[in-house]
């Protein structure tokens, strides 16, 4: 796999179905968000792991996940 290809958090399922694009049940799509909440969930570990074992990956992770300077879509 290219290495752009790899995903963050969301499938590409995952986000068509978040976005109201896949037409499944309403079961269906909270099982989803379900899922998605459990890898937020992960997040923190692997957090911890980046602070503990690299200079800067982990201050990375949190420029791109906590910026407040970000523009919504909405």
């Amino acid at each position: 796999m290219p290495e752009k290809d790899y995903r963050a958090i969301l499938t590409d399922r995952e986000k068509e179905i978040i976005r109201g694009e896949a037409d499944v049940s309403d079961k269906y799509y909270y099982r989803v968000i379900t899922r998605v909440r459990q890898k937020i969930e992960q997040l923190e570990e692997d957090l911890q792991v980046l602070d503990d074992n690299h200079d800067s990956l982990g201050d990375e992770m949190r420029e791109v996940v906590c910026d407040d300077g970000q523009e919504s879509e909405d």
